[in-house]
């Protein structure tokens, strides 16, 4: 992340509408992390030189969330904050501020420290973690979602309590890592057939199962949590698991809660319901990141992408919109990437059950890549410890090429060698 505007972006002179017609427009951003901080950092870069305030939940500077679950976690560092001057770029903070509303006939926020008025409204409050039912309040449970979550956990990790991790996500899969690496015992029960059921079908995801046992890690599927007790997790079919910590990872919902009544339009999941420019339903209000969803004519569908990638890439198109008189699109190729048990990775892309599953590799060694096709043109792969595909790959995925599905079964071929 640049703190400086790099050599030949726009200028707020160059920019639509000059300096005078910027100067005295106020563009209020709720939300503190990636989205957020990265929507008045691109302002800034492409010309804006109207105010621009920064209102962000948690007391902390701005810091990004992915190394909460490494490096933070295990005591490798102290926190991620941005490394961003806010004072230089003429950002104004208010931390510490929740957001309760909002009033779009009179350009006003609700805070609990009073109103905030505004031209141009941006909504980056990302996602909650959906807690397991029945577990508030109770000791030794946490979740893994802020700086407070990874400063809790990182004395558990420590002191090298038995942890049972509830939900074999991406999350669930990371924290365990991270938990076996500072020398727990860990066990993770996930209520579906599989680990990542929601993201993989289960031909991908049975590789990815081995991992667990491979790390020391017991992993078990088919298991529902009836309810969680100091010290045990007490599964439904009457399974008692000691648990010195309980680690929750079942999932996020955006945090939108606060629009409920606004007329801001929100979807099926709570999230905030955008157009192709990353516009609300409410004038001058934009929504970006994980509270948001966008349609993407890539993919002929409406995505909801809670991934880091998108809150890097969609305040780029945020800014340009705000700032310029023809609107820009957003509909990028999603990507993100997860480290867990040694392994790097990376998906770039969305798929859908019907299209055709073409393996790259053998699933049971150290590197392997699984393409999806749709009318023989790539629409997503996930590679697993082989970065050159998923380079190559997201290129092809962006310039829709036909791929020979015979070629791409070769793992020596590279994939740019492997069209039709």
């Amino acid at each position: 992340m640049s703190e400086q505007t790099p050599a030949g972006s726009r200028t707020a002179q160059d920019a639509p509408g000059g300096r005078s017609a910027q100067a005295h427009r106020r563009v209020v951003i709720v939300g503190a992390g990636m989205a957020g901080v990265q929507t008045a950092v691109a302002l800034r870069e492409q010309g804006f030189a109207g105010e621009i305030v920064l209102i962000g939940a948690e007391p902390h500077q701005p810091y990004d969330r992915p190394p909460l679950s490494k490096a933070v976690l295990l005591g490798k560092a102290e926190s991620s904050a941005f490394d961003v001057d806010f004072e230089a770029l003429g950002l104004e903070l208010h931390l510490g501020r929740e957001v309760t509303g909002l009033r779009p006939a009179e350009h006003e926020l609700d805070t609990e420290q009073g109103p905030v008025p505004y031209d141009v409204l941006v909504v980056a409050t990302g996602a909650e973690p959906i807690q397991l039912p029945g577990a508030e309040g109770v000791p030794g449970v946490h979740l893994l979602r802020t700086l407070d979550d990874a400063e809790r956990l990182r004395p558990v990790l420590a002191e090298q309590h038995d942890i049972v991790v509830v939900g074999a996500g991406w999350i669930g899969a990371e924290f365990a890592t991270a938990a076996r690496e500072a020398g727990c015992s860990v066990t993770v029960v996930e209520a579906a057939d599989r680990p990542l059921a929601g993201a993989l079908p289960a031909e991908v995801a049975a590789p990815m199962a081995a991992w667990y046992a491979d790390a020391g890690v017991e992993l078990r599927t088919h298991a529902r949590v009836e309810h969680v007790e100091p010290g045990a997790v007490v599964l439904a079919d009457g399974t008692r698991l000691p648990a010195g910590a309980v680690v929750v990872g079942i999932g996020a919902r955006p945090a939108t809660r606060w629009l409920e009544g606004s007329g801001v339009e929100l979807g099926f999941h709570g999230e905030i319901v955008t157009d192709d420019h990353l516009r609300t339903s409410v004038p001058d209000v934009y929504a970006v990141g994980d509270c948001s969803s966008f349609p993407s004519g890539r993919y002929g569908e409406r995505l909801m992408v809670h991934h880091w990638d998108n809150a890097l890439q969609g305040p780029r198109t945020v800014a340009a919109n705000i700032i310029g008189a023809t609107p820009e699109t957003y509909d990028p190729v999603p990507y993100f990437w997860s480290e867990q048990f040694g392994r790097f990775v990376q998906y770039a892309g969305h798929h859908a059950a019907a299209d055709a599953l073409v393996w790259r590799g053998d699933p049971s060694g150290a590197a392997w890549t699984v393409c999806w096709l749709r009318d023989e043109r790539l629409v997503a792969l996930l590679a697993v410890g082989r970065p050159r595909d998923l380079a190559q790959g997201r290129r092809l995925i962006e310039a829709a090429t036909r791929m020979d599905a015979t070629l791409l079964t070769d793992p020596s071929r590279p994939l740019k060698a492997a069209t039709a």
